[in-house]
């Protein structure tokens, strides 16, 4: 079994694609919550777990339970986003996840001689591990397994300021 050292911080980078985009080249703001699924999915794979399993007719994932997020600049086809999650809360049956973006290359900013680096946006989301037997099934939330708790650690608050 591969050895995991704790851990509190992904952080990922994403190049915007046209269809992300409205005519004017601007990221719907719905294109966040996904750029929070895709850093949520590294940090799962970074300790050794899947978001999605199944035994039989018994599912196990990760519901979120809350999400949030607060716009501070906008996004730009063929931007490069860095995507930073914290862990910033590990509860009985959930994770809270800080999220904080930032941009790092922009083509139409670079060549109209603007700043390229600047904080974007910000945002939280809390996932609950459940488990659902069957498709007609209900899900019940499950306590985080120990062997998740040894792989991760909550991240220093201070690193969650502006």
């Amino acid at each position: 079994m591969k050895d995991f050292s704790p851990i509190s911080r992904v952080v990922v980078h994403h190049r915007v694609q046209f269809s992300e985009t409205d005519m004017a080249g601007l990221v719907h703001f719905s294109q966040f919550f996904r750029y929070m699924e895709k850093a949520e999915a590294e940090f799962f794979r970074q300790v050794g777990v899947s978001m999605v399993q199944q035994d039989g007719s018994v599912f196990r994932g990760w519901p979120r339970g809350r999400v949030s997020a607060k716009f501070m600049a906008p996004l730009y086809f063929e931007d490069v986003v860095e995507i930073e999650l914290l862990v910033k809360e590990i509860k009985e049956r959930a994770l809270t996840f800080f999220y904080r973006f930032r941009r790092r290359e922009s083509p139409f900013l670079s060549a109209e001689g603007r700043p390229v680096e600047e904080n974007l946006a910000k945002g939280e989301m809390t996932t609950v591990l459940v488990e659902k037997s069957g498709l007609a099934g209900s899900m019940q939330s499950l306590p985080l397994p120990q062997s998740l708790r040894d792989r991760i650690r909550e991240a220093d608050p201070i690193a969650m300021r502006p």
